[in-house]
């Protein structure tokens, strides 16, 4: 795999007076933009220049002494303007190095390839013996009350098919949202449910100047062909919950998983791993591909911290280091459709092991991946893609589920579309689950839909959490 480097020129063409300065060359003096990574035998670009100005020949007493000192103080003063204006052209390029190439990571023998953008490490939440579902966050901003109209007015719109009324709205309040959030939220899901990218863009470049923070990344919720039928399924999903040590322990766990029928998806949870090795590391990596090979569909929940966990085991020059956690992180970025953050692992791959790195194949279904969230979730119910009309046998089910479990986790992380009938019926029995003493827990919610289910009266006994930006 070929990589295109990045190149900045700055061409300098002395001018008359300019072309007595004394320069020096750059392998002598200072290390110039890329000089380092010439060939030693390489020969000078160009010629130098001569290392002194010639002496000018004895002039005639008189006037033409004067013009002679007046034109050597010409040269002089021409002289330092341009010896300040390449100090200043070498100041840029080393400042573009520095961004370039991280001063910490490049300047020792053994270097730890950067995180991947949207890859972050997070500390798992502590365990709280109160809660069946283990340790809460607060509940989002989209569960609590709003200030701005528009919120509750494009739920509304959202629920009765409205969608492009609903983004109008919303739209039209950002200018006098202050500093609340929770319209521009909104309106990102939106977005990402029609699959209007360039407006997404659009607003997240003004979003990221009003907050003063990163805007949010491009996800659409609700792929093309979303109401095919793996898109529609509907029940627990198969969980692998993996903690503790990543080792050989982990086998009759991931045998399982890929054991599972007929659910067409398949969940992990990572964000209880503290330790890896490359034994586990394969063993994964082994499962992983398997079910993306199976076209499978995957949630992997706390990808972020195990891809913070195994960059450390990753030094770039040492081949007698084993390859199982490199092909790992590749196969979490390709798994998460992170291309770029690919091709840069990659190629440090290639570096490290001499070898072609593997190709990137955007997956034909690419992994929902999930920020860590507390408590037990082996017993999590899914809900489909979309959800109108009559629900009678989707809340059925979720009744069958709720009856069989001291806590009700649905899973919301493919939820893009549900009508207003469905999401009253939904939120009446969600309510008379939570009254019969059971927690009911909704997770991964677009915010439309929690705005929604809390002005239908779910989220007095419901906990709603609608997922991060």
């Amino acid at each position: 795999m070929q990589r295109a480097w990045p190149c900045y020129c700055f061409d300098r063409h002395p001018g008359p007076a300019e072309r007595d300065v004394d320069w020096i060359s750059a392998d002598e003096e200072h290390v110039g933009f890329f000089s380092f990574l010439k060939k030693k035998n390489d020969a000078p670009a160009a010629a130098q220049a001569p290392a002194t100005a010639p002496t000018p020949a004895p002039a005639l007493a008189g006037p033409s002494t004067r013009m002679s000192l007046e034109t050597e103080e010409e040269r002089e003063r021409q002289r330092e303007i341009a010896r300040a204006t390449a100090a200043k052209i070498d100041e840029i390029e080393l400042e573009m190095i520095a961004d370039i190439f991280d001063d910490e990571t490049w300047a020792g023998k053994r270097r730890v390839p950067a995180a991947a953008s949207g890859i972050a490490a997070a500390a798992a939440p502590e365990p709280d013996a109160d809660s069946l579902l283990g340790a809460e966050e607060l509940p989002d901003a989209a569960a609590a009350p709003s200030s701005a109209p528009a919120v509750e007015e494009a739920a509304i719109l959202y629920a009765n098919d409205q969608l492009d009324a609903a983004c109008l709205v919303l739209r039209a309040s950002l200018a006098e949202a202050g500093s609340e959030r929770q319209p521009w939220w909104m309106l990102f899901d939106l977005y990402q449910v029609m699959g209007l990218e360039r407006e997404f863009d659009s607003v997240a470049i003004d979003y990221a100047s009003r907050f003063e923070t990163s805007p949010p990344a491009w996800t659409p919720l609700s792929a093309p062909g979303a109401a095919a039928p793996a898109r529609q399924f509907a029940g627990p999903v198969p969980t692998a919950i993996l903690s503790g040590r990543l080792d050989e322990s982990i086998g009759p766990q991931l045998a399982r998983a890929l054991a599972s029928s007929p659910s067409p998806l398949v969940r992990f949870e990572f964000q209880a791993v503290t330790d890896a090795t490359p034994a586990g590391c394969f063993l994964l990596l082994s499962a992983l591909q398997t079910l993306r090979g199976s076209e499978r569909e995957l949630v992997l929940a706390g990808a972020d911290q195990l891809a913070a966990l195994l960059r450390p085991m990753l030094a770039i020059g040492e081949r007698a280091a084993s390859e199982a956690p490199w092909l790992l992180l590749l196969e979490l970025l390709l798994l998460a459709n992170r291309e770029k953050d690919f091709e840069e692992t990659a190629m440090d791959y290639c570096l490290t092991f001499e070898v072609s790195p593997p190709s990137f194949e955007a997956p034909k279904l690419a992994a929902i991946s999930l920020g860590a969230s507390p408590g037990p979730t082996a017993d999590r119910f899914l809900l489909p893609a979309a959800i109108r009309g009559d629900a009678t046998a989707l809340l059925d089910a979720i009744a069958a589920h709720a009856a069989q479990h001291p806590a009700l986790v649905l899973d919301c992380s493919r939820l893009a579309h549900i009508d207003y009938a469905a999401a009253n019926a939904l939120a009446a029995q969600l309510r008379g689950i939570a009254g019969h003493g059971r927690e009911v827990v909704l997770r991964d919610l677009n915010h439309v839909v929690a705005v929604l289910l809390r002005l239908l009266g779910a989220g007095g006994q419901v906990r709603l959490y609608a997922h991060k930006y």
